[in-house]
């Protein structure tokens, strides 16, 4: 998940989600694993919403280039929007030889409902959302903004 201040994400050349430019909102990829299910694509939806990485007001401590010390706000604090984009290669293993091995990804199958359900969960709580397009060829464009980059585990 990365905090940003614009992103869009584009499949055969048409923008498909968006985060308004001088937005701050969040890019959330999601990966799914064979032992995700229902239960914590909502646990994830809860967390995406409510974790405070997020800031309302730019601050002397943004200035000074800790963006640490600014992450304050959840997007529900202050309705940031989201772009939702499913990334098996979060579950990418390189443990072995040069060639990632993607055995830990769920297939389509499971997955995409999984990824559909985080969704529809984030809109249940307030969010609202805006998505790539599942097993699609994207083009995801972002600023990040700090950097700030976090893994959320559920």
């Amino acid at each position: 998940m990365q905090r940003v201040s614009r992103a869009s994400v584009t499949v055969d050349g048409q923008i498909v989600g968006q985060i308004q430019p001088n937005t701050q909102g969040l890019v959330v990829y999601v990966g799914v694993t064979h032992s995700d299910d229902r239960g914590r694509a909502h646990e994830l939806a809860r967390k995406v919403w409510t974790l405070r990485i997020l800031n309302d007001h730019k601050s002397d401590d943004q200035a000074s280039g800790d963006s640490a010390s600014t992450a304050e706000k959840s997007a529900s604090d202050i309705d940031a929007p989201l772009l939702v984009i499913s990334q098996f290669t979060l579950y990418g293993d390189t443990v072995k030889g040069r060639r990632p091995s993607w055995s830990a990804a769920a297939p389509r199958a499971v997955a995409e409902p999984l990824v559909d359900e985080v969704v529809a969960r984030l809109r249940e709580l307030g969010a609202t959302v805006e998505t790539g397009r599942f097993g699609a060829h994207m083009y995801v464009e972002s600023i990040n903004d700090g950097p700030f980059t976090v893994s959320v585990e559920v």
